[in-house]
């Protein structure tokens, strides 16, 4: 008898593996719009729709202490959560947050850690509404669930891209996974040299793009006043190349994205030029920028162009499971999906 082959995670990526674990599921609830495999789950009550989604965040694998105050990974523990109900074009309304505490940890931390929690409530007017607590063996494991709202006919989904449809992004890419090598490079000089200070003076931007992400409510804004409604949407939290390959799944469609209109800001390029690193690798496959991706009709290009903080850098096409990127002398290659995130790459 030939033995099973066994299969490990990472073959399968973490996307492969959630697909793999959840193919088997069906919704029993007519309720259910939209259950695994968007950035939100979508629950229909009629005339409005709630969104839920969950993050899970576990110390030394999506967050370094050494390096990360309390009160910032606190703040982004929610924002990354309300970033992903932004993308569905709902409005977040509450939130639970749930903590595995190692022994390390004293109340004066926790503090820290739940006044970011707070000011992130505030600056986004949602509430704190339960949540749950545990000892853990393994430091600090962050579980945030946010809840949101939205009309029916103004939810955006990963799958209603159309051939032609223009590819648009906020921001800049590339920027927090900069930040990071910055601080990951200063950690290990100083493990190597306990009397090193770290030097992070002219990193400020891309330092704090990686700990204080700020989700584009304010593009959502500009878009529903230049009566731009969105057709396909995703927030970029594990780089543009798989956010990318999410909506063209999803959408059954292919899509084509030029290099030259890809932003990326001055700080993010010299940095990565510090490091003999080519910068699209940071906006294609970085991860953590919370910024947004998103498809609208080729009727609208002059009214998005117009938007400030908004850059068309391509187009969808009919070509299912063709995902292009296309450099400045027309050659153009497949993109790829790569890791689980900033930290991995």
């Amino acid at each position: 008898m030939i033995p099973k082959k066994i299969r490990t995670i990472e073959e399968m990526g973490e996307f492969g593996l959630i697909d793999h674990l959840t193919s088997g599921f069906v919704n029993r609830q007519e309720s259910t719009h939209i259950g695994v495999g968007d950035d939100a789950a979508v629950i229909d009550h009629g005339t409005y729709v709630q969104v839920i989604t969950t993050d899970l965040l576990l110390e030394g694998v999506h967050f370094d202490l050494v390096y990360t105050p309390l009160k910032h990974l606190g703040y982004k523990a929610v924002v990354i959560n309300l970033s992903d109900v932004y993308a569905m074009n709902a409005a977040p309304r509450q939130i639970t947050v749930s903590l595995g505490i190692s022994g390390k940890f004293s109340v004066e931390s926790l503090e820290e850690f739940y006044a970011g929690v707070k000011l992130a409530c505030e600056k986004f007017n949602v509430d704190l509404v339960g949540g749950d607590t545990s000892g853990s063996m393994t430091g600090l494991v962050i579980t945030v669930t946010a809840i949101g709202t939205a009309l029916k006919e103004e939810l955006t989904l990963r799958s209603k891209a159309l051939n032609n449809q223009l590819i648009c992004v906020t921001g800049n890419l590339g920027a927090a996974f900069m930040g990071l090598k910055i601080l990951e490079r200063e950690k290990q000089l100083h493990s190597e040299d306990p009397d090193f200070q770290p030097e992070l003076s002219g990193y400020d931007y891309i330092l704090e793009r990686y700990l204080k992400p700020e989700p584009r409510v304010d593009v959502l804004l500009a878009l529903k006043e230049a009566g731009i409604v969105p057709a396909a949407m995703i927030d970029i939290s594990d780089g543009l190349a798989s956010e990318l390959l999410h909506i063209c799944k999803a959408s059954e469609c292919g899509c084509q994205v030029y290099d030259e209109r890809i932003p990326m800001a001055e700080e993010t390029k010299e940095t990565a030029g510090e490091f003999q690193m080519e910068p699209m690798v940071a906006a294609l496959h970085g991860g953590e920028d919370y910024e947004l991706l998103f498809t609208v009709p080729l009727s609208d290009f002059d009214k998005v162009s117009a938007l400030e903080g908004v850059t068309v850098i391509g187009n969808i096409t009919d070509k299912k499971g063709s995902a292009l990127l296309v450099g400045n002398d027309g050659n153009a290659i497949q993109l790829q999906a790569q890791g689980w995130g900033a930290r991995e790459e």
